[in-house]
């Protein structure tokens, strides 16, 4: 027990590192800036797996050996429980007089009318009764003993312990936990738009999400089928812009319902804190951003229009970056390497409260996290952007070596409001048409979820009784009256009860209790009612 305590022990001083360092699990951004920031002191932290406590190899290894531990202290316990349970109370000491608690009294009845008191008045306690031969003062003794359960219940919290360990371990195991951003149909568009943004999600497949993670057991198969429409998102602000409460209205469907018409889904106003609950899965909302639409107008008069959400970089007011990649039509450069030299590339700022700061006031600021005065401040690039190199980039920044190496130019930078347009030396047109608001849902499943629940609850409730209930022991021995003559003890019309009491653990509350049981024994009235009595009467 003790090197379990030691282990738990220095489990909850592994976990330390991380609740103080990003970790990957959550939030990859965030490690990659802090090592980024803090050079060779970071690349120590990350090889020990600082950024990744929960999955590092360390941490596996104390979270094995301490449930082994409780494992190898739960299994004699219980063994030496059963033979404690199976054993008959022990025998009375010789001198009961010795014992914290003691009474004796003479009952008016023979010895078996006595011994059938104690055991009535004993009734619930395990009961052993020795004859005068086996009991060590020569006289019929009664054994008692009470609060087995309280080493149960410990018994229990330790299984409940290790219950919850393994259920978890297995939940981290067979888990898996997507996000996915939607826009949804709310915008601030001065005019129709054709945005080309489904607003629609389906947990069928794991390259639907933005991002995803899974357990080790998990192999991509095996999603819970259902689907979700975001039909919007509002948010509520306090006056000076914090966030009070998110909402989305979401219609949804399960397994073959998926295949119907949308329009028999049902509905479901999803908010932060009251996921949406689906199949074995939980839908969350966490949180929202803005997605600027630009549209380009090419010399030819093609057009293309792009909706892209950006990155809040400031959570309060939400001012975002991102950046947009737009292929020219194939029309105008038949050429494959002279189209990929004509590829655009916008990368700037959003706010969704415009606020114009600096000398001359082109600094771009927001005031506020709603969207009121919408604006952007970017700059265009033309050149390769790495859209036909098969090479996954950052959609919230454009890589930096294409712009150091040339390949990508900056041909100018511009603040637009929302209809604003610029042309470009080439004749090309970029028209601000406004901007959509996204909202970032998490799906996560872990099968065994209810099942620590279940654990954590048993756990909690044995360690309550562990706690509660009290070993205590009882001894009552009883002697025949006799005449002086020395009358036959079978006659004997009264008997002497020698009462004895010990606490096994803690004795709180133990004398009251004994006390109890001789006054009921010997049908004595409670000092407290006496003294209240005596006081009545004197007034």
């Amino acid at each position: 027990m003790r090197t379990a305590l030691a282990l738990l022990f220095l489990l909850a001083i592994a976990a330390i590192p991380g609740s103080l360092l990003p970790q990957r699990s959550l939030n990859e951004t965030n490690v990659n800036e802090y090592l980024a920031n803090n050079g060779k002191v970071a690349e120590i932290y990350d090889k020990l797996q600082l950024f990744d406590v929960f999955e590092s190899s360390w941490f596996a290894a104390i979270f094995t050996l301490l449930t082994i531990s409780l494992v190898g202290c739960i299994i004699p316990r219980s063994w030496e429980h059963y033979k404690a349970w199976r054993t008959k109370p022990t025998r009375a000491p010789r001198y009961l007089a010795r014992m914290p608690q003691h009474a004796e009294e003479t009952l008016d009845t023979d010895l078996d009318g006595a011994k059938a008191q104690v055991r009535t008045l004993l009734k619930g306690w395990r009961v052993a009764e020795y004859s005068a031969e086996e009991d060590r003062a020569g006289a019929v003794s009664l054994s008692a003993e009470r609060g087995y359960a309280r080493e149960l219940c410990n018994l229990i919290f330790h299984i409940a312990l290790v219950a919850m360990l393994l259920t978890i371990a297995a939940g981290k195991l067979l888990h898996y936990e997507g996000q996915v951003i939607v826009v949804t149909e709310s915008g601030s568009y001065d005019h129709a738009v054709d945005v080309d943004q489904s607003k629609e999600f389906c947990n069928t497949s794991t390259s639907n999400f933005d991002s995803f993670r899974a357990g080790a057991l998990f192999d991509g198969t095996g999603l819970n089928p259902f689907c979700f429409v975001a039909h919007d998102f509002a948010a509520e602000y306090l006056p000076n812009g914090q966030a009070k409460m998110f909402t989305s209205n979401v219609s949804f469907a399960e397994g073959d319902d998926i295949y119907t018409d949308s329009e028999s889904w049902e509905d479901y106003e999803l908010k932060v804190n009251h996921p949406l609950r689906l199949a074995g899965d939980r839908v969350y909302l966490q949180g929202h951003g803005y997605a600027p639409t630009i549209t380009v107008e090419w010399p030819n008069r093609e057009k293309r229009t792009q909706t892209m959400q950006f990155r809040p970089d400031d959570l309060t007011f939400f001012l975002s970056s991102g950046v947009m990649r737009f292929d020219p039509p194939a029309g105008m450069h038949p050429d494959l390497y002279e189209r990929r030299q004509n590829q655009l590339a916008i990368q700037g700022l959003f706010a969704p409260t415009a606020q114009w700061t600096g000398e001359n006031e082109n600094i771009l600021a927001s005031s506020h996290p709603a969207m009121n005065n919408p604006a952007l401040a970017v700059d265009i690039y033309r050149g390769d952007a790495g859209l036909d190199t098969g090479t996954a980039q950052s959609i919230f920044s454009l890589d930096q070596s294409l712009i150091h190496s040339g390949q990508l130019q900056k041909i100018e930078r511009v603040n637009l409001e929302q209809g604003d347009k610029v042309t470009l030396d080439d004749g090309t047109k970029i028209t601000f048409e406004g901007a959509s608001e996204y909202a970032n849902y998490q799906i996560s499943h872990d099968p065994m979820q209810k099942w620590v629940l279940v654990s954590t609850v048993i756990m909690l409730a044995s360690l309550v009784g562990s706690l509660v209930i009290k070993r205590r022991r009882i001894w009552v021995r009883l002697r025949p009256v006799t005449d002086g003559a020395g009358a036959n003890t079978s006659i004997a019309t009264a008997t002497v009860v020698e009462m004895a009491g010990l606490a096994r653990t803690d004795s709180a509350g133990w004398g009251e209790e004994f006390d109890e049981l001789h006054r009921r024994l010997h049908d004595l009235p409670d000092p407290d009612e006496v003294e209240e009595d005596e006081i009545y009467t004197d007034d």
